[in-house]
C-alpha cells in the first residue's frame, strides 16, 4: 500500500488530508481509501490536532471512483465496487463524526464520490474554478460517499433530484447559492485562506465544535422535543469545560485562551 495516494501535513494544531493522484483526477482507487481511512482515524484520535482540512492536489479535487479500475475489474467488479464503496465510508464516517471541525478546500473539479466529499466539511471554501456534478447516473451507478443524504439537507429534494438524475454542473458561485459551499474563493488564494481559517478554528473552543457538529447531526432525525433535551444537557456540561473559560475572558475583556486544558 502507497501512503503517497494520501498525504498528511501538519501544521501546528491543524491536519491537511490531501487526496495525492493527480495524474487520475485524484480518482478514488481501493488503495487510496484505506489509506484515506487510516489518516482520518490517526488525525480524529490524536488530541493535537484541533482542526482538519480536506484537499486535492492539482488540477481536480476528486474526479470520483477510478474508472478505468472499475473495467479492469470485470466479473470481479460487484464484490471490488462494493468494497470501495464501504471502506470510503468508514473514512467518511471518522470525518464527519469527529469531534473537531472539518474545512474542505475544493481546488477545483469534483464529480462522483468526490462531490459528496466536498459537501462533508463543516466549512467548504471553492475554488472559483471549481464545479460539482453528480457524475453518477451518467454511467449507469447510484450515490455513494453519502451524497444522497448530505444533498437534499444541504441544498433541498428538489435540487439533489435533479442534479443526481440530470447530472448537472453547477459552478462555484452556484453552489454557494444553493448553500453547498460557504463561499468561493480565487483559485489563487484557495491555500492560504483555508489554512487561515483552520488555524483560527484550532485556536478556538473545540470541544464545543465537536458537540455543535454532533447536535446539527443529531437534529436531523429526531423529535424536537430530543434535540431540546440534548441542547439543555450540552450547554450545561460545556460550561464545565471551555465555557469557564469564555465566561472569564467575556468578563475580563481579554481574549479566550481555549487551547489551554
Amino acid at each position: 500500500m502507497s501512503e503517497a495516494e494520501v498525504l498528511v501535513e501538519r501544521s501546528g494544531a491543524v491536519a491537511r488530508i490531501v487526496l495525492n493522484r493527480p495524474e487520475q483526477g485524484n480518482a478514488i482507487n481501493y488503495t487510496l481509501t484505506e489509506v484515506l481511512y487510516a489518516a482520518a482515524i490517526d488525525v480524529a484520535g490524536d488530541p493535537s490536532v484541533r482542526c482538519v482540512v480536506l484537499t486535492g492536489v492539482g488540477r481536480m479535487f476528486c474526479v470520483g471512483g477510478d474508472i478505468n479500475e472499475m473495467a479492469a475489474a470485470g466479473d470481479a467488479i460487484r464484490p471490488q465496487l462494493k468494497a470501495l464503496a464501504s471502506r470510503l465510508h468508514d473514512a467518511v464516517t471518522v470525518l464527519a463524526d469527529m469531534a473537531k471541525p472539518l474545512v474542505v478546500l475544493v481546488n477545483g473539479p469534483a464529480a462522483g464520490a468526490g462531490f459528496g466529499l466536498a459537501i462533508l466539511g463543516d466549512i467548504v471554501l471553492a475554488a472559483e474554478s471549481a464545479h460539482f456534478t453528480a457524475a453518477y447516473t451518467a454511467i449507469g451507478l447510484t450515490p455513494d460517499g453519502g451524497l444522497s443524504w448530505t444533498l437534499p439537507r444541504l441544498a433541498g429534494m428538489r435540487t439533489a433530484q435533479e442534479m443526481i438524475l440530470t447530472n448537472r454542473r453547477v459552478l462555484a458561485a452556484d453552489a454557494v447559492a444553493l448553500g453547498l459551499v460557504t463561499r468561493s474563493v480565487a483559485d489563487d488564494a484557495l491555500s492560504a485562506e483555508g489554512m487561515a481559517l483552520a488555524a483560527k478554528l484550532a485556536a478556538g473552543p473545540v470541544r464545543s465544535y465537536g458537540n455543535v457538529r454532533r447536535l446539527l447531526q443529531a437534529g436531523q432525525t429526531r423529535s424536537f422535543e430530543a434535540q431540546l433535551a440534548d441542547e439543555a444537557e450540552t450547554i450545561a456540561a460545556s460550561i464545565d469545560a471551555e465555557g469557564k473559560e469564555g465566561v472569564a475572558a467575556f468578563l475580563a475583556k481579554r481574549k479566550p485562551d481555549f487551547t489551554a486544558d
